[in-house]
């Protein structure tokens, strides 16, 4: 009986693991740590996108190239889980063309997009109910502050446990993302109308959900 009983546990779990990456096949293990706000709740919803994602598409101007825009998809993170602060952190090398850019001209964009982290099912990512958001600003080394520089690479290092092994001598440096213009779509009827204001004010309340 006792063999049986095992099996059976052995089974019901290799189900659950079976299940778990399955519905992690078009964006990560759908395992998040806050539950999906409604849409009409512009600034939490935001909030909640930024903070479990772990991923975009970071645009500068790339004078080398006249001006164009250029993107680079880049890690990132906002704060420690449930902690975050809504500005994104990034651990970026002049080695790559985005930190260059950025030296030379600040402004920027960072493109989310809720595929990513599982949660939008069958949807295609363009439809409007698969939410995604534009942070539009200036993308700037940070310096000056130790506070800050311990919190964002505390921040970084706890969603990207890799970076703290990624090259000294490839200078990495840690920048940020000072909003100005925020730019979401997460239902039908066009972009919500969202202040930066609005979005850092924010507060999330968390907990444990599987989507």
């Amino acid at each position: 009986m006792n063999i049986i009983n095992r099996a059976a546990s052995i089974l019901l779990l290799l189900v659950f693991f079976l299940a778990f990456f399955q519905d992690s096949v078009h964006g990560r293990p759908l395992l998040l740590s806050m539950s999906r706000p409604k849409p009409d709740a512009a600034a939490l919803f935001a909030r909640w996108l930024v903070s479990q994602s772990s991923w975009g598409v970071l645009n500068t101007i790339a004078s080398d190239m006249g001006g164009a825009p250029f993107g680079n998809v880049v890690s990132f993170s906002d704060g420690l889980p449930d902690k975050g602060r809504g500005i994104p952190y990034f651990y970026l090398t002049t080695l790559d063309p985005t930190a260059r850019n950025a030296l030379k001209d600040q402004r920027s964009s960072f493109t989310i997009s809720e595929y990513a982290i599982g949660t939008c099912g069958k949807k295609d990512p363009e439809n409007p109910s698969c939410a995604k958001i534009t942070l539009v600003g200036m993308l700037k080394v940070v310096t000056g502050d130790p506070k800050e520089t311990s919190f964002a690479q505390t921040a970084l290092f706890t969603k990207h446990p890799e970076m703290e092994g990624w090259p000294k001598s490839h200078d990495f440096q840690i920048y940020k993302l000072e909003i100005e213009e925020i730019f979401m779509i997460n239902w039908f009827g066009g972009p919500k109308p969202l202040t930066v204001d609005q979005y850092l004010q924010a507060k999330m309340d968390s907990h444990t959900v599987i989507a």
